[in-house]
């Protein structure tokens, strides 16, 4: 997933860049794949550590000056004549960075419902490398939702400004992101210093994503597939692919690492949940791009995905990498929905530290001001912190995780049923009061927004509470009782 802050020790530093110490987990549903006809695109943001604070903002919308535009890994470009107002969860350190606090956005939905999630680190093979070598100061991670979201009405705009961006200054990073609107969603990656491509995901279908590029088999000359200028010849020139197929083009092959068992598992597993019908052998080189689930997918089954482990499959004792891992900063699923007025299609659901133990928060996207608690900490442990809050219940259950862990995600787990029900409910009172009264509509939105996050806030500091008093009582030792009565009596 992201880079080391240069706060962290050197030494730690070499094992976070080792390839497998950050990573991400993904999945993209298409409109006809839903329940409710809305896209979703959804993440685990994961880190090399536990301890990484994440903040809410709202970035208003701006008029620039003309000039050059410096981002917080360094890249330049020319500053745009105005900047769309957006969503954002930067890094706690953010400000140190950037005098704006942009870096690591991740996430984000802006005024005219284009969505993002960026990303999920892929690796870029030995032989790519050589021939077309990643860019330093190019584009990246850290600045992608910072660089595209203020810029894009739509999201196949997105797709082509950032594919301009690393045409012209080069990436410095391989990686999958996802770009969509409520009329599409895109699966972006980034194959070497200056070539990349993006594939539409078909509305009845969804794409699972792990840590290696994933787009295969689909064609160049296709209305549904954007790509960077030359990649073909760019292939065919360096002998990438034995046989390179303009039409069935697997640039997953060509530019990255495929087969490596700390992607394809998740990969298998995402699949095996969402089409049970469709079954597949662990382990295999590459699993299909896209495929039609089983059932209408929810959200509540796209956090069943990211927060899942291998525990009664054929990989329970072997699955390299598991969606749940203990390394989680936040998972995010943003829905798109056309049917909703356009200040409530874009709603993301929002959780704090390792998604099984936490809960997933409705946030509108009228909302722009957020609790003081979501935007203070670091990466020290504080009360203050929300991060702090939803994250320390992971750490205590682990003094008694088959206790703790199943309590913990059966409590977040119906406090969730009841938020989807809650806002299915609102849906319809926001629709009748936006023909009445926009801006009542919208504020109510955002009150329920504001008010969920302070609620479930409150809860998990109540639950940490709880937890601390059983661990303590179960440090006590059984006396008998005439020894309990002298120790009373002392």
């Amino acid at each position: 997933m992201k880079k080391w802050s240069v706060t962290v020790l050197t030494a730690a530093i070499a094992v976070a860049l080792s390839g497998h110490a950050v990573a991400c987990t993904g999945l993209i549903v298409g409109k006809g794949a839903s329940v409710d006809g809305s896209i979703m695109i959804a993440r685990n943001e994961d880190f090399g550590i536990n301890n990484w604070n994440k903040y809410l903002e709202y970035r208003p919308a701006q008029q620039n000056k003309a000039g050059d535009w410096k981002l917080a890994n360094g890249l330049v470009v020319p500053m745009p004549e105005q900047f769309y107002a957006y969503s954002a969860i930067p890094d706690w350190d953010a400000i140190t960075v950037d005098k704006d606090g942009k870096f690591y956005e991740e996430r984000g939905i802006n005024e005219y419902n284009v969505a993002i999630s960026a990303t999920t680190s892929a690796e870029v093979n030995e032989t790519v490398s050589k021939i077309d070598p990643l860019v330093k100061q190019g584009v990246v991670e850290s600045v992608i939702p910072s660089l595209i979201l203020p810029q894009v009405k739509t999201a196949k705009q997105g797709v082509e400004l950032l594919g301009h961006y690393i045409e012209t200054y080069g990436a410095g990073e391989g990686n999958s992101l996802y770009i969509a609107d409520v009329n599409e969603a895109w699966l972006f990656e980034v194959g070497s210093g200056h070539h990349w491509i993006a594939v539409k995901v078909p509305d009845d279908s969804y794409a699972m994503i792990a840590n290696g590029l994933r787009i295969h088999g689909v064609n160049l000359k296709s209305d549904d597939v954007l790509h960077s200028k030359g990649v073909f010849d760019f292939v065919s020139k360096h002998k990438l692919l034995e046989k390179p197929n303009s039409s069935s083009f697997n640039f997953a092959k060509a530019f990255g690492v495929i087969a490596d068992e700390y992607n394809i598992d998740r990969e298998w597993l995402g699949q095996k949940m969402l089409t049970p019908s469709k079954v597949q052998n662990t382990r295999l080189a590459q699993y299909p791009l896209f495929l039609k689930p089983d059932d209408k997918i929810s959200v509540s089954d796209v956090a069943q995905v990211l927060g899942a482990t291998f525990k009664g499959t054929k990989l329970e004792k072997i699955g390299k990498r598991p969606m749940r891992v203990e390394r989680q900063l936040e998972s995010h699923i943003i829905q798109l929905r056309p049917d909703m007025p356009h200040e409530f299609q874009g709603l993301i659901w929002q959780s704090f530290g390792v998604l099984p133990e936490s809960v997933l928060v409705p946030l509108y996207s009228t909302l722009t001001e957020y609790p003081k608690a979501y935007k203070v900490g670091d990466d020290t442990y504080s009360d203050d912190s929300a991060y702090w809050q939803f994250r320390s219940l992971t750490s205590l259950a682990a003094a008694n995780p088959d206790k703790y862990l199943p309590l913990l995600k059966q409590t977040w787990d119906k406090e969730e049923t009841k938020l989807y029900k809650q806002v299915a409910n609102l849906d319809q009172t926001l629709i009748d009061m936006y023909n009445k009264d926009k801006q009542a509509a919208a504020d109510m939105a955002s009150d329920y927004s504001y008010g969920q996050l302070e609620r479930v806030l409150s809860m998990a500091t109540d639950i940490r509470y709880k937890m601390m008093t059983d661990l303590t009582k179960s440090t006590e030792k059984k006396y008998s009782k005439e020894e309990f009565e002298k120790i009373m009596n002392l």
